[in-house]
């Protein structure tokens, strides 16, 4: 099993770092054979499209992904998107319709790949001990991190030295060979409910895990105003005269700050207290964000201030996944997954869409600022609608029902025997 949960997080590594270098050349190559700057951007589009309507259309086909031959087919599709552009762009002959295409299939894949995969290793964990699937996750965000850390300069490098066409064809191999190391993991995941039952609602989920619902609507907030860093420190730097300064800084300083924090989460995270630490992540961000404009005249304070909210951004995200481990398991934990990736990426897409037309109405600066003061809010605000209520209860010597710990005869078992559990 560890051997599987091994296979996970190379996989994780890889494919992700084959996007990375992707992301790099794609831009470069739909602007040269499109003559288009909107073509630019139609993969990460039509991508959003597919992920933002996943909650109606990939309810039943995620519920499926509980092995890794089922996991590597969508793998293999998720390549096929990738390919369509590939072979484009090789042959000279990209449009905008392949850019289109292959965003919607990509993005079809990855919203129901992509929680599959967590779920896979939360199931994996749970299998082989007590902790084991929270640190897991919190290893396989660490791979994430080093991908985007590691990825945009070797993708640089390349473009420089070779150009941008032999970067089409990196997300295809990747993708490949992350479906080829994960299609020997096992079944581990026990379903919920009859063979043919209809799983529960995200809604429905959220609405029973109170917890979870709280945290995700945190990480939605959250990722919806991160245009307020990377889009608002590259205009204000515009602004004062330094283009591209303040936002390299800022970048740098953020993506060491997360790869020190996502490489500690994973010794710690079992040991901390799951909302305050989603709360506390959040409300350091949100300073942070409050604070950069007034650094702006030293790259270095400005570098140091983004690294403090870079690494605590980790701890929030493993104290999230956490608690979607502990408080679900079977059909609802995929589900609970889902919804935490639509909110994270689709609350990012929607922020970076909305954001250009924010910060033209606000200025940079005050964009900033609302952004830290909303990040700051908002999870005190939910974090007090759950944790009062509860302590109420605790002090009637009650236990809420949605997160009460399972029963006796459910304590072997991942997601229990059909109807009881």
């Amino acid at each position: 099993m560890r051997r599987d949960v091994l296979r996970i997080l190379l996989a994780t590594f890889v494919s992700w770092m084959g996007l990375r270098l992707t992301e790099v050349a794609l831009p470069l190559i739909a602007l040269q054979q499109t003559g288009s700057v909107w073509a630019t951007g139609l993969v990460a589009g039509s991508s959003g499209i597919a992920l933002l309507t996943s909650p109606w259309w990939a309810a039943r086909l995620r519920h499926r992904l509980t092995s890794g031959p089922a996991l590597a087919a969508v793998l293999g599709v998720q390549a096929l998107g990738y390919v369509t552009v590939a072979v484009a762009a090789t042959l000279d002959t990209l449009t905008v319709v392949h850019l289109c295409l292959s965003g919607l299939i990509v993005g079809a894949a990855t919203s129901v790949g992509g929680p599959a995969t967590r779920a896979m290793l939360a199931d994996l964990g749970d299998r082989i001990g007590p902790g084991v699937a929270v640190r897991a996750l919190a290893w396989q965000d660490l791979a994430h991190r080093i991908s985007m850390v590691a990825g945009p300069p070797v993708a640089a490098w390349v473009v420089t030295q070779h150009g941008a066409m032999p970067l089409m064809w990196a997300d295809t191999v990747a993708v490949l060979l992350a479906a080829a190391l994960v299609a020997g993991v096992g079944r581990y995941a026990l379903r919920q409910g009859s063979a043919g039952a209809v799983p529960r609602r995200a809604r429905e989920v959220l609405r029973g895990h109170p917890v979870v619902a709280e945290g995700i609507a945190m990480a939605a907030v959250g990722w919806f105003w991160w245009f307020a860093f990377a889009l608002g420190l590259a205009i204000l730097g515009a602004e004062t005269g330094r283009p591209g300064q303040l936002i390299a800084a800022g970048m740098a300083g953020y993506g060491m700050g997360s790869l020190a924090g996502s490489a500690t989460a994973p010794l710690v995270v079992t040991r901390l207290p799951q909302v305050p630490t989603m709360v506390t992540g959040w409300i350091v961000l949100g300073a942070t964000f409050t604070a950069l404009p007034w650094l702006d005249s030293s790259l270095l304070a400005l570098a140091l201030v983004s690294a403090v909210g870079g690494f605590v951004t980790p701890f929030g995200l493993a104290a999230l996944n956490a608690a979607i481990t502990e408080h679900t398991s079977g059909e609802d934990r995929r589900t609970a997954f889902a919804a935490q990736h639509v909110a994270g990426s689709g609350g990012s897409s929607l922020g970076m869409l909305t954001g250009g037309a924010v910060i033209a109405l606000l200025g940079a600066e005050n964009t900033m600022h609302v952004a830290g003061v909303v990040l700051i809010a908002v999870p005190v605000v939910l974090a007090a609608r759950t944790l009062l209520p509860r302590r109420r209860q605790d002090s009637r010597g009650t236990q809420p029902a949605a997160d009460a710990p399972p029963r006796p005869e459910c304590a072997d078992s991942v997601s229990g025997p059909s109807g009881s559990c």
